[in-house]
C-alpha cells in the first residue's frame, strides 16, 4: 500500500502547509505545526470513522440503560480503581514513573485473567518476549499461558488483535508504538494520537479490553498529546517512592466508576500483592504519644484512610522555611497565618515542616485540622493524647468546616481502636459511636482549648 504524504495542521487554527514550518502560516502562532495525514474522500480508507455504530436519534428515556458487565481482574486493588473489573471495549490508560511496577501488575493480571478463562494478549515494545518471559518467571507466573507478542508497528498490532481477538490486551507501550501512514518518530506527538485513536477504534468496534501503558514527563504528567486522556475511558496513575515497597493506583478519569478511586500494592519478591487495610502502612506505631504527631481520616474515593500527619517545629532564622510532603506549601502558609490571627499561636520565627506519613498525596482541605494540631503539639513540644485524630477543613475567617461523609471516617477510625476525636460541630454525629469520644467545634481556637484540656 502506498504511503500517503503528510501534511502539518496548526494546533492553533487548524491550517495546513506541505512542510514543517516554525511559524503557523495562516495565524503566525510559533511551534503548532503537527505532522497529519490528510482526509481522505474514500470511505474504505476514512480515518475519522465513528467509535460506535450508527444509530438513530432518540431520547434519554427510549434507550435502555444497562448496566456493564465487569470482569474481575484478580487483584481486588486493581479492581476497586477500575470499578469492579474490565469492561468490555474499554480501554485503560496507566502511567506512572520507570520502574515503579506497572508492567509487573500488568503481567500479573493478563495471567490471573488467562487462568479464569479469559483469551489474553501482551504485547510488548520495549522488551523481547524472552525478556518478558524472564520476568513471568521471576514473579512466579510458571507455565503462564498468556500470549506475547513483541511488536511495534500499529499495523501488525491490529492484523494480531483481529485474528486472534483477544478478551484483553495490554500495550507496553503506546510510546513505543509507530504508525507506517506518518515519517515522524514513534514517541511524537502524532505518532502517539494516531497510534491512541486506531487502538481506541479498534477496541470499541471488536468489544476487546485495551490498556496503554504511557511514559511519564519529568513532572510526573503523562507524555504526549492531553488528547490521549480524552480518548480514552480510565486513566490511571501510579504513585510512590520506588525506593519504598508501598505503590498507590490512583483513578484520575474512569467513565465506568468512581474518580480518586486508589489501590494499595506492597512490592514483594513475586510482585505486587493488595494491601486491604492501607491505613496500617499510614501510621506509625509508636510506643506513646509523640509531640508533633496527629493521625487524620482522609477520603480517596470511597474509602477512608488513617493518615498520620507529623509537624516538626524549630527556631529559623530570619527567612524561616515552610516545606510540606504530600501537602500543598501553599496552603500550609495559609494555615499558618489563620493559627497566628484567630488561635494567636506565632511561627512566623519557627522553621515549619509538615509531612504526610507512607508516602500518601492529601489533596483535601479536610486535612486542615489535623495539620494545624500537629504544628501546634511540636511548638509546644507536648503529645496529643493516646487514640486522638481530627479532621475537618479551616476557613481564613478561623471557622471549621464540615468534612463530606464525617460518619464514614468517624466510624472507620472507632473501627480500628481511636477513642477520642475532634472532628467540625457539623460532622458530629446524632447517635454516639460505641467506644469513641467525640469533641466537636466551631472555630480554630476553640480546638486549641480542647486540646490544652486533655494534653
Amino acid at each position: 500500500m502506498a504511503k500517503e504524504k503528510t501534511i502539518y495542521v496548526c494546533s492553533e487554527c487548524g491550517g495546513t502547509s506541505p512542510k514543517w514550518l516554525g511559524k503557523c502560516p495562516a495565524c503566525n502562532a510559533w511551534n503548532t505545526l503537527i505532522e497529519s495525514l490528510p482526509e481522505s474522500t474514500a470511505p474504505t480508507r476514512n480515518r475519522f470513522a465513528s467509535l460506535a455504530k450508527t444509530a438513530v436519534v432518540a431520547t434519554l428515556g427510549e434507550i435502555d440503560a444497562v448496566d456493564m458487565a465487569r470482569t474481575p481482574t484478580g487483584h481486588d486493588e486493581l479492581d476497586r480503581v477500575l470499578g469492579g473489573g474490565m469492561v468490555e471495549g474499554g480501554v485503560v490508560l496507566i502511567g506512572g514513573d520507570p520502574g515503579i511496577g506497572k508492567s509487573t501488575l500488568l503481567l500479573q493480571a493478563l495471567d490471573s485473567l488467562q487462568r479464569s478463562g479469559q483469551n489474553t494478549l501482551y504485547v510488548t515494545g520495549e522488551e523481547s518476549g524472552a525478556q518478558v518471559a524472564l520476568r513471568a518467571r521471576r514473579l512466579g507466573l510458571n507455565n503462564s499461558q498468556v500470549k506475547v507478542l513483541a511488536e511495534i508497528q500499529l499495523e501488525k498490532i491490529l492484523a494480531t488483535l483481529e485474528a486472534k481477538l483477544p478478551d484483553i490486551a495490554v500495550i507496553d507501550s503506546i510510546q513505543t508504538v509507530y504508525s507506517d501512514q506518518l515519517t515522524s518518530a514513534p514517541g511524537s506527538v502524532a505518532q502517539v494520537r494516531e497510534c491512541a485513536a486506531h487502538l481506541t477504534r479498534a477496541a470499541k468496534a471488536s468489544g476487546v479490553s485495551i490498556v496503554l501503558v504511557g511514559h511519564v514527563t519529568k513532572e510526573g504528567a503523562l507524555a504526549g498529546p492531553r488528547v490521549l486522556e480524552h480518548m480514552v475511558d480510565t486513566v490511571l496513575y501510579f504513585e510512590g517512592d520506588t525506593h519504598s515497597s508501598f505503590r498507590l493506583v490512583r483513578a484520575i478519569k474512569n467513565r465506568f466508576g468512581a474518580v480518586n478511586e486508589i489501590g494499595v500494592f506492597a512490592m514483594t519478591e513475586k510482585g505486587l500483592k493488595g494491601v486491604s487495610n492501607p491505613s496500617a502502612i499510614f501510621l506509625s506505631q509508636h510506643a506513646e504519644p509523640v509531640p508533633g504527631s496527629c493521625v487524620m481520616v482522609t477520603l480517596e474515593g470511597t474509602r477512608p484512610m488513617l493518615v498520620e500527619i507529623q509537624a516538626l517545629v524549630d527556631s529559623g532564622g530570619p527567612s524561616p522555611r515552610r516545606l510540606s510532603v504530600g501537602l500543598d506549601r501553599d496552603r500550609l502558609a495559609m494555615l499558618l497565618a489563620v493559627l497566628h490571627r484567630h488561635a494567636g499561636v506565632a511561627c512566623m520565627d519557627q522553621d515549619v515542616f509538615v509531612n504526610a506519613v507512607g508516602g500518601v498525596r492529601i489533596s483535601e482541605p479536610a486535612a486542615d485540622l489535623a495539620v494545624l494540631l500537629a504544628i501546634t503539639s511540636s511548638l509546644r513540644g507536648k503529645p496529643l493524647p493516646k487514640g486522638f485524630f481530627a479532621f475537618g477543613e479551616v476557613g481564613l475567617a478561623g471557622e471549621v468546616r464540615p468534612a463530606p461523609r464525617g460518619q464514614e471516617r468517624l466510624k472507620e477510625a472507632a473501627k480500628l481502636g481511636f477513642s477520642v476525636a475532634l472532628v467540625p460541630k457539623a460532622n458530629a454525629p446524632k447517635k454516639p459511636i460505641e467506644g469513641l469520644t467525640i469533641h466537636a467545634v466551631e472555630r480554630v481556637e476553640q480546638a486549641m482549648e480542647v486540646v490544652r484540656g486533655l494534653s
